[in-house]
């Protein structure tokens, strides 16, 4: 009768004949009962080796030795063997262990990688299909969203870029359509990873509650391969600035999709299509951060180098680099040894300047002189984002007053009437210029009492005098600036506060609390945190006033 055969066998002892036989010898390969067992031991023709037959059973048979049992595991093979495979060629040299030690130590292998999947691995597969299907919710919406920006680029740009915005259209939904094919594949992969890890943890789970110690010897660990887990990064789009004399070049792209599959897991790295930053709210009281001294009798300029270091410059010919702690870092005086007129900061973060008759950059100790006028008066300047620089300059006899837009020393642009011939500026006081992000020119001109913004191709869009609430109140703007929300910031002198307008001349709101006096020139660095030169204090204040 063979035990292996059906688990309702009943095996009887093979010397009775009648009683059930719970033992087995493994030398004589006979089933005994338990009062047979003495009888069976006092035989002494051979070395009887009396084991329980739930044993006995349980231990696979030697492939090589088809008559005996595997008491080891030869740990070089990774297989079972018998005493007698231990002695033989085979195996001779070879690591063993006890097969039930081996069993106990494997148990340990796969206690610690089912805790490790159930706990850490199953839980991080399972946030990063969240995070799978969110992006695709995401992708559906900035797609959207993009396409709105394109349809509004459309509009600034009249008819003249219809084509090309249909164009840009077609470009976006054959990327939003490889993003999220490429989304899709992903979520698929690590679905099927977790329906793998699932099975694993069942089979685990089993294994730890089985006898067969066979199955057990038998189970290799996958946790490598499990611990291998998707790294998931957001979605992102460089949108470039609209220039209209390059309108095809500048317009922006969307950038392609790419999938990297790393050692530590595969990552996505996808366009997010947005073109401008995410909205921001206004403090309703903005918070003073710093208060910076600076050394001179009147400070007329700032502009920020970087979020934590300013160049300064006011009543004397020297120009002056400030950390937030009011320590001087650098001085630099003018060619001409006259007074600046105004200063600002390239993107490459050289400081560029005027004074009386001409534009210069500084670069390092040097002083290149990138334009000398004749017959006009350089005043205000700043760095446009297209890299240009755009100067504010009123005639020597102050009759006319023009913006004019420099690549390099090359003259590109001149912006001074309106579409009825009329000065879009006074001719009187000096006027202080921004560019904003939707390419505007915004000049705060004090004389006019008003604030006139122009589109980059020089066309007359709006003129801002004041909130509607106070037509009778004097408005002297003075320094002006932009931020990473297109909105406009103008110092009013005269009234210690400065006003936020939105990109279309709305006002939003004042600056009015800080303690501020006489607010001069003004920049916002990086994070939108914005710097107020104090006249006569000569204090630069640095404000946070979004949330």
């Amino acid at each position: 009768m063979d035990p292996r055969r059906s688990g309702q066998d009943v095996v009887r002892c093979t010397l009775c004949k009648d009683a059930v036989a719970p033992m087995y010898c493994e030398v004589c390969h006979i089933y005994l009962c338990k009062e047979c067992v003495a009888t069976h031991l006092a035989d002494q023709s051979n070395v009887h080796k009396v084991v329980s037959l739930t044993q006995f059973l349980s231990s696979p048979k030697c492939p090589d030795h088809p008559t005996k049992q595997c008491e080891f595991h030869c740990k070089h093979c990774d297989v079972p063997i018998c005493s007698q495979c231990v002695i033989l060629k085979t195996h001779k040299h070879h690591d063993v262990i006890d097969l039930i030690e081996n069993s106990k130590n494997k148990k340990e292998v796969l206690r610690k990688d089912l805790q490790e999947l159930e706990k850490y691995i199953y839980p991080k597969y399972q946030e990063s299909a969240a995070i799978i299907k969110a992006q695709k919710t995401n992708q559906l919406k900035n797609s959207q969203k993009l396409t709105s920006d394109l349809k509004k680029q459309g509009e600034a740009l009249h008819k003249e870029i219809d084509a090309i915005i249909q164009s840009k259209q077609t470009e976006i939904d054959v990327m939003d359509f490889k993003n999220m094919t490429a989304l899709n594949k992903q979520e698929d992969e690590i679905n099927h990873t977790i329906t793998e890890i699932k099975q694993v943890i069942q089979d685990l789970k089993s294994l730890l509650d089985a006898s067969d110690v066979n199955l057990v010897s038998k189970y290799q660990s996958r946790i490598e391969e499990f611990r291998k887990l998707p790294q998931i990064s957001l979605l992102h789009f460089n949108a470039q600035k609209i220039n209209r004399e390059h309108l095809l070049k500048e317009l922006g792209s969307v950038a392609a999709l790419s999938v990297e599959t790393e050692e530590q897991g595969f990552t996505v790295q996808t366009p997010a299509v947005v073109s401008s930053p995410p909205a921001r709210s206004l403090l309703v009281l903005p918070r003073l951060i710093t208060d910076t001294p600076t050394v001179y009798d009147y400070l007329y300029n700032v502009s920020c180098l970087s979020n934590e270091k300013i160049w300064t410059s006011g009543d004397n010919a020297i120009m002056k680099l400030y950390n937030l702690k009011g320590e001087l870092l650098k001085s630099i005086q003018t060619k001409s040894g006259n007074n600046p007129q105004d200063i600002a900061v390239t993107r490459s973060e050289d400081l560029v300047y005027t004074d009386d008759s001409s534009i210069n950059l500084v670069s390092g100790t040097q002083i290149q002189t990138l334009s000398r006028l004749y017959g006009w008066k350089p005043q205000g300047l700043c760095s446009a984002s297209s890299g240009d620089l755009l100067v504010i300059m009123t005639s020597n006899d102050y009759v006319q007053t023009k913006v004019v837009r420099y690549s390099g020393s090359t003259e590109k642009q001149s912006i001074q009437w309106d579409d009825k011939g009329e000065p879009l500026y006074s001719s009187k006081n000096t006027k202080y210029l921004s560019d904003n992000r939707n390419l505007n020119i915004c000049v705060a001109d004090s004389n006019a009492r008003a604030v006139v913004v122009v589109s980059a191709a020089g066309k007359f869009r709006f003129r801002y005098t004041g909130p509607p609430s106070t037509h009778g109140e004097s408005f002297y703007p003075h320094g002006i600036t932009t931020d990473s929300q297109a909105n406009i910031l103008t110092s009013d002198f005269g009234n210690h506060r400065i006003h936020i307008i939105d990109q279309n001349g709305h006002f939003l709101c004042y600056i009015h609390n800080c303690d501020l006096q006489n607010p001069a020139d003004l920049c916002v660095d990086s994070r939108d945190n914005l710097f107020v030169a104090e006249c006569y204090t000569c204090k630069v204040k640095k404000i946070q006033y979004y949330k």
